[in-house]
């Protein structure tokens, strides 16, 4: 994929909490009509979607092979990559017609990422980690309002995800695979954003700890009544969720792809 994870961390300039003008927030939390999208280098569209719709507080399997354009789908959703042809809409915003700094301050205010790779910075302390969408958005700062503090809820998340407190302070570098999985979870669900995207995060895990993982993850967001995508290739886990979904199944531009739309 062209704009990978760094790309989206650059992108994430600080929000200031206030609302995005004109449009009111409204089921559904996510929409796709009549779009299309390719890559430069590609003669064909990698995705061309017809319909698709995310309703609030709906947990979504999202499901395809490797090169089916999952990823792809991921950055057209975050406003990192915007479609040739059609609409996305998130919240009830329509991407293609906000700024690229309208965009980023949506996605910072109301949407919660876990990458495949976890994208953590290394450096920091695992709880630091997870206060840094609290430092880009004023509205995740002041939705912990319940919790006390930022740090407060960062360490709810945290103790609930069941991460040992004596890693709390330890560099995310130095956790293994399953504990920089927490983080990233905690990461992406502080200040309960609208929104959760999960791209492939059980991949590294055995089949127990994917499950577990998974229940930890959807009881998290049924609590903060977040609309949930959880793309993966592991059928297994397909029915945890409300829904079932195969990319091939909505997209009709989903064969010949290229390397970027993984």
């Amino acid at each position: 994929m062209a704009s990978g994870p760094r790309e989206w961390h650059r992108s994430s300039r600080r929000s200031t909490g206030k609302p995005l003008p004109t449009t009111m927030i409204a089921s559904p939390a996510l929409r796709i009509a009549d779009m299309s999208f390719a890559w430069p280098t590609q003669a064909a569209p990698c995705l061309d979607i017809a319909a698709f719709e995310l309703a609030s507080g709906e947990r979504v399997f999202l499901h395809g092979p490797s090169g089916s354009g999952k990823s792809t789908l991921l950055a057209l959703l975050g406003g990192v990559a915007l479609p040739q042809r059609g609409n996305i809409e998130v919240l009830g915003h329509e991407l293609s017609k906000l700024s690229a700094s309208a965009r980023d301050a949506l996605r910072a205010d109301h949407v919660g990422f876990l990458f495949q790779q976890f994208n953590l910075l290394p450096w920091l302390p695992a709880l630091d980690n997870v206060l840094l969408p609290c430092a880009f958005s004023a509205r995740r700062r002041e939705q912990t309002n319940s919790a006390g503090s930022p740090l407060r809820e960062a360490e709810r998340l945290l103790a609930q995800l069941d991460l040992d407190r004596s890693l709390w302070h330890q560099s995310a570098g130095s956790l293994s695979v399953g504990q920089q999985q927490r983080v990233a979870a905690a990461r992406a669900l502080i200040g309960r954003p609208e929104i959760v995207i999960a791209d492939e995060p059980t991949s590294a895990l055995d089949a127990e700890r994917q499950q577990a993982f998974v229940d930890l993850l959807l009881q998290e967001t049924a609590a903060a009544g977040a609309a949930l995508i959880f793309v993966s290739h592991d059928h297994r886990l397909a029915g945890h969720f409300d829904r079932s979904v195969a990319l091939e199944a909505i997209s009709r531009g989903t064969t010949g792809m290229s390397e970027k739309s993984a």
